[in-house]
């Protein structure tokens, strides 16, 4: 049986997106990978899309859901992805394991010079690295 991992951020259309399409990339062998938002809006931004499409990960199918849909779901692990999104999370039931990795926020986190796609291409490569580790970890423990 596969362990249950949910990714949160607050509205649940960039950074979650981001980490779930990667890690499901990863270690869609190892977990169940979903996301979701303390406060959804609702959409997947097309430019988190755009990123994943880029690196060979499909997120179309994706959408912007609210966790309390996954309280009662068997979660194991939570992962955060954004700093508000970590102070919302509510307890899960059962033992659940939490982990906070915080991230900019694409769409505002523009720099000098850069595009928009270009800090979706910035912060999709940091999750990307951190959550690529995670699986290479949990693959590598479970041996």
């Amino acid at each position: 049986m596969k362990s249950k991992v949910l990714i949160l951020c607050t509205g649940n259309s960039c950074r979650s997106h981001m980490a779930e399409g990667i890690l499901r990339a990863a270690a869609g062998d190892l977990f169940e990978v979903y996301s979701a938002g303390s406060n959804p809006k609702g959409h997947v931004h097309p430019l988190a899309l755009e990123a994943l499409k880029e690196i060979g990960i499909d997120a179309s199918g994706h959408k912007s859901e609210h966790l309390d849909q996954y309280l009662d779901a068997g979660i194991n692990t939570v992962i955060t992805v954004c700093g508000n999104a970590d102070q919302a999370c509510p307890t899960f039931p059962g033992k659940v394991t939490r982990y906070h990795w915080g991230f900019e926020d694409p769409p505002h986190a523009v720099r000098d010079g850069e595009t928009e796609l270009d800090a979706f291409r910035r912060i999709r490569d940091q999750i990307k690295l951190v959550f690529e580790a995670y699986a290479s970890g949990y693959r590598e423990a479970k041996g």
